[in-house]
């Protein structure tokens, strides 16, 4: 009898509110802060905190499963991806590497699912503002701390202080590239958090200030690709919600056939444009890479080397690659011809579905609904689909992470899913 008690507190706990904003803040910090971690602590620590966020993910889930409906828990589209990828695992160049690059991709996921079931939307954008303010918040203090009270790098976590020179600066995130993507999707975020109210407005505008001055500290090429694009689709989803229901259909067309003609114009016009940016150098470096990687993508057209996630450089094609660009790279410094190469033409595809249903979906569903809260998850996907022309970012860590939770909170919202609610269970409450 006793144990009966014991075993209602125990789920109540798995259910509640408390533990769910706990977890959700827990999952964002150590996955956004993985790189301090590992540098730190070592991927070991890392990867058993991942392991035992996992864990608390399986309790939550069963502790919740009255309200979670089974056939809306994970979009097809993501299944299908990450099967192909743990299938690659029996053809790749080394089997052992490839299923514990699949195990560290599908635990990134499953947090990203559970948060996705546990918390709304709204909540998810607090959490993931507050989580980004106090990292943004040490990088800029550590930055200080090396580049002007120290003068000296921090070589244990990869600072070079350069902030005195106005970068380019790191933070805690490894590298430049990666502190302005960081910096981007937190200015989108804390917009989105002013825009509801959710946060106060001085704590507002104390986070914008400090998201847009490390997205120019970090001196990265891709930061003003990033923030135009966000720009872009920011004006284009206002315009098309304050568009007429019986116009908004032809609105979106128009859009869509300006899209299509802009990334074409962009194409052919890519060596001014990389000029105008001052990349040349890094796009030259892109282009040598490439162009090795598609030598190897031939030889395993369909099906690709098999699924590793970051490069390990001492593998085939991997090691091959390097050697003929004479540079080591840990990726393909683009997720789609990463998952080209690892995953092969199938890959892609899913990887194309994957992104292609979960863009339309929220942004037909930010179109349509009036909280502006909506607007989160296309205006996030915006940045992780356009950021991976240039870095591989979104098929691992943060970037993974909030690829699938767009992918779910998309696919809860605009799906065959919501028609078979009636006959699975109850439906999830929709946001405010």
């Amino acid at each position: 009898m006793t144990g009966e008690p014991a075993a209602r507190g125990v789920t109540g706990i798995l259910a509640s509110a408390a533990l769910a904003r706990a977890f959700t803040l827990t999952v964002f910090g150590a996955v956004f802060g993985a790189f301090a971690i590992e540098r730190i602590a070592g991927r070991v620590t890392y990867a058993t905190i991942i392991a035992g966020l996992c864990v608390f993910a399986v309790g939550m889930l069963i502790a919740r499963r009255r309200e979670i409906s089974l056939v809306r828990l994970v979009p097809t589209t993501l299944v299908l991806f990450v099967g192909w990828t743990f299938a690659s695992v029996f053809w790749s160049t080394d089997a052992t590497r490839s299923f514990w690059g699949w195990v560290s991709l599908a635990a990134i996921a499953f947090l990203a699912v559970t948060i996705g079931h546990v918390r709304d939307t709204l909540q998810t954008v607090r959490a993931l503002g507050d989580v980004m303010r106090v990292l943004l918040s040490i990088s800029l203090g550590l930055e200080v701390l090396s580049g002007i009270l120290l003068d000296m790098p921090l070589r244990f976590i990869g600072i070079q202080g350069n902030i005195a020179k106005f970068g380019p600066i790191q933070g805690v995130f490894g590298t430049r590239n990666l502190l302005g993507f960081v910096a981007v999707l937190a200015l989108i975020t804390f917009l989105i958090e002013y825009r509801t109210q959710s946060v106060r407005a001085g704590v507002s505008l104390f986070s914008v200030v400090l998201g847009g001055v490390l997205a120019v500290l970090s001196d990265s090429p891709t930061v003003v690709v990033l923030a135009a694009a966000v720009a872009v689709a920011a004006a284009a989803l206002g315009l098309v919600r304050h568009t007429s229901p019986e116009r908004r259909q032809a609105m979106q067309w128009v859009f869509g056939g300006v899209l299509i003609v802009a990334i074409g114009a962009a194409y052919l016009a890519r060596h001014p444009i990389i000029a105008w940016l001052g990349a040349g150098s890094d796009f030259s470096t892109r282009a040598t890479l490439w162009a090795n990687l598609l030598n190897f993508v031939r030889m395993r057209p369909v099906q690709g080397w098999g699924w590793f996630g970051p490069w390990a450089p001492s593998e085939i094609p991997f090691i091959a690659i390097n050697f003929q660009s004479g540079q080591t790279h840990a990726s393909a410094l683009n997720a789609y011809f990463d998952v080209l190469l690892q995953l092969g033409w199938v890959g892609l595809l899913l990887f194309f579905l994957l992104c292609g249903f979960a863009f339309v979906r929220a942004w037909l569903v930010a179109s349509e609904r009036r909280s502006i809260i909506y607007a989160w998850t296309p205006l996030t996907l915006v940045a992780l689909l356009v950021d991976s022309m240039f870095e591989s970012f979104t098929l691992w860590g943060l970037g993974w992470l909030l690829l699938v939770l767009c992918a779910v909170r998309a696919g809860q919202s605009r799906s065959w899913r919501e028609r078979m609610d009636v006959a699975e269970g109850p439906e999830l409450p929709h946001d405010s």
